[in-house]
């Protein structure tokens, strides 16, 4: 979508975004509408001047008198064009931290994804070995072969996000070691630690963490500050998280503050 898409056409489907998901950022409306943070804001303030929704620090939640609709995990097509620009950014800076040689392991999901192209695109990389229980990343990572190694965990297939989960994930992730683990999640809070909607994925995420020496959390700037169903990790499991810039200051000094380096450029 676009900055030319008229202003109450938007403002109606930032109203069901809000209403669907519970809460929305500034930054988030931005990259998803193609518009600037000022005229995001000027829609959530239009929303509220009409009581469909409520300004809260960053962003906007339903309004009082309506409750927010249960989490609803999205598909993995859907999840592509949500954040797109932060993903890419993330990816790109968390590709960063490798060397060839390294074993790493890469989460499911479209930000996993992103991490995994940006890998790709590295030419200097050699002798790289990635482990994956996301058949797209896999997919992504096999014109790269020989250069990488590229190994599937075992599991039982969610089509939602092409994934594989329990109950055949923990025996190869037992017997496997790498050096660092990028782990996405749907929320990054500074008490809450490390969330996600989907538990199966929520099991296999916290196996990957201990199959690795070292845990980059993968989110951009709109999971900063949410909280989800299910705990993958404490904060101090964590040793670093790799977010975007349009990071909520307040929300990354929150969580730098509990001993996690965060990267946001």
């Amino acid at each position: 979508m676009s900055e030319t898409l008229p202003a109450e056409l938007r403002r109606n489907a930032i109203a069901e975004l809000i209403a669907e998901r519970g809460f929305v950022r500034v930054a988030e409306l931005a990259d998803r509408f193609g518009i600037s943070g000022v005229t995001a804001r000027a829609d959530l303030d239009a929303l509220v001047d009409t009581a469909r929704a409520r300004r809260v620090h960053g962003g906007a939640m339903p309004p009082n008198d309506l409750a927010p609709r249960p989490e609803r995990e999205w598909q993995f097509e859907e999840a592509l064009n949500s954040s797109a620009a932060g993903k890419e950014r993330v990816g790109r800076n968390a590709a960063a931290l490798v060397r060839s040689g390294n074993t790493v392991i890469v989460d499911v999901g479209t930000t996993g994804l992103a991490v995994a192209r940006a890998l790709a695109a590295r030419a200097d990389l050699t002798d790289l070995t990635v482990i994956t229980n996301s058949l797209t990343v896999a997919l992504a990572l096999e014109p790269h072969i020989p250069r990488f190694t590229v190994i599937v965990t075992g599991g039982t297939l969610r089509p939602r996000q092409h994934s594989l989960v329990a109950p055949f994930a923990a025996p190869m992730l037992d017997q496997l070691h790498a050096d660092l683990a990028f782990i996405g999640c749907n929320g990054v809070d500074g008490e809450r630690g490390i969330t996600n909607i989907n538990l199966p994925e929520a099991e296999v995420k916290r196996l990957m963490m201990g199959a690795a020496e070292r845990v980059v959390i993968v989110a951009d700037a709109a999971k900063l500050g949410q909280v989800h169903l299910g705990r993958i990790a404490t904060l101090d499991d964590v040793d670093l998280l790799v977010t975007d810039d349009q990071a909520d200051a307040a929300l990354v000094d929150q969580i730098a503050a509990r001993g996690v380096r965060v990267i946001t450029h």
